[in-house]
């Protein structure tokens, strides 16, 4: 109440307007650093992971409308320029040679957790139907979120035309993917979970260096490593010339491939994305050329830092007083579905015999889609991981809008 009296008093809806790109920026990057050295210092912190606490400092002062909900920065800077420059860096760790028998598996958990989201939705819809109005349509966007992304979410929304009830489905889901990663990083680190399922990532880690001089694991694999002017350059100069790479080729592949009917609308979302190709090149890049990469430094702590700032963005649009008033029964129905893909991919998993690092990412994967996915290997230390669940995220936009259109359709929306 206080805010927002304060904020009508200002004349604006946050105390930093959201035209002050500087002094945004500045919080932002103090936030994010704040985070990083907090998971370096102390064990709690390293157990939450930094980029978990990025993302709560930027929930916090949204929510206590210190920062603007939306601006230029989060979407022309952190979304545009980036997400996509972070990724080509990261996915230089992943030489799909060595890491395919490893990992080669994750796209069938990740399938079994889309099954899931999936019942998810039929049982939530079940439950909920008779106290939400339109939920049919809301069941059809979540669907398609929660296998594939913002993208998927934006088009059911536009297919089922749910009105006002979307803005409210979208502040369930912020406050939810909040909720729902700390559970994902208290999972790793339970030893229920871990007696139960193969960890070797998790080991390591927890192995990959002396930590009796260090006070957390993040300080002991995040060390001090030798990096160069001309190191920098070129990780910069490389992942500007993939990501305009994949911009060229998504967009002549897509525009080869009409955008009629069922089949040839699934290819061209597939080869038009311009994830894809980032992914596809960035991954051969890394796989063909493995001595020129190992001769470079300092990409996996770039790429990193970049991901740090997306998660920071992505924990602002989340608003705590809205939810608790108006969509109490909407975060219910999101967090039904969450559970069903957990579920659906810790279940199928022990089954499987999957490592419980491939379940945790294939249900991020899910969830919260590739990026985040991605952030969480490596905010974690499985840099392996990264590129193969960032191929499964990507493949989740494919495939969330057509199972978004069933489920909707099913349900009669």
């Amino acid at each position: 109440m206080f805010a927002d009296l304060f904020m009508a008093h200002l004349g604006r809806e946050s105390l930093i307007a959201a035209d002050d790109t500087w002094a945004l920026l500045v919080l932002m990057v103090a936030s994010v650093a704040l985070a990083i050295w907090l998971e370096q210092k102390y064990v709690w912190a390293s157990k939450i992971s930094g980029a978990i606490i990025a993302l709560l400092i930027a929930l916090a002062a949204s929510n206590l409308a210190i920062i603007p909900t939306s601006c230029v920065l989060y979407g022309n800077i952190v979304w545009d320029f980036a997400v996509p420059l972070g990724i080509p860096l990261l996915l230089l760790q992943c030489n799909m040679k060595k890491i395919w028998k490893e990992t080669g598996r994750m796209m069938v958990i990740f399938l079994i957790g889309a099954a899931g989201t999936v019942a998810g939705a039929f049982l939530a819809y079940t439950l909920l139907h008779r106290y939400i109005p339109g939920l049919e349509g809301v069941a059809a966007m979540m669907t398609g979120s929660y296998i594939g992304g913002g993208v998927n979410f934006a088009a059911l929304a536009a297919e089922f035309d749910v009105g006002e009830i979307k803005a409210a489905a979208t502040v369930a889901d912020n406050l939810l993917m909040a909720l729902y990663f700390f559970a994902l990083i208290f999972i790793a680190g339970m030893k229920f979970f871990r007696s139960h399922y193969s960890h070797p990532h998790i080991d390591a880690v927890a192995e990959s260096g002396d930590l009796s001089g260090a006070q957390t694991q993040a300080a002991a694999y995040w060390s001090r490593k030798g990096i160069s002017l001309k190191d920098i350059a070129l990780n910069f100069a490389y992942a500007a010339a993939v990501v305009f790479a994949a911009k060229l080729i998504s967009t002549f592949v897509g525009g080869l491939i009409p955008d009629t009917g069922v089949v040839l609308h699934m290819l061209h979302t597939f080869f038009g994305s311009e994830y894809v190709w980032i992914t596809t090149v960035s991954m051969a890049c890394a796989t063909f050329g493995e001595k020129q990469v190992a001769k470079l430094s300092g990409s996996q702590e770039i790429g990193t830092y970049l991901i740090y700032l997306f998660l920071f963005v992505i924990g602002v649009p989340a608003s705590i007083s809205k939810i608790l008033t108006e969509t109490p029964l909407l975060l219910a129905f999101t967090g039904i579905m969450v559970i069903v893909n957990m579920l659906f991919c810790f279940v199928g998993g022990k089954l499987l015999h999957f490592d419980l690092e491939d379940i945790i990412l294939a249900s991020n994967a899910n969830i919260g889609g590739p990026t985040t996915a991605a952030g969480m290997a490596i905010s974690q230390g499985w840099s392996a991981l990264v590129g193969p669940v960032m191929l499964v995220g990507t493949f989740g936009y494919v495939i969330g809008t057509y199972l978004g259109i069933l489920v909707g359709g099913a349900l009669g929306a």
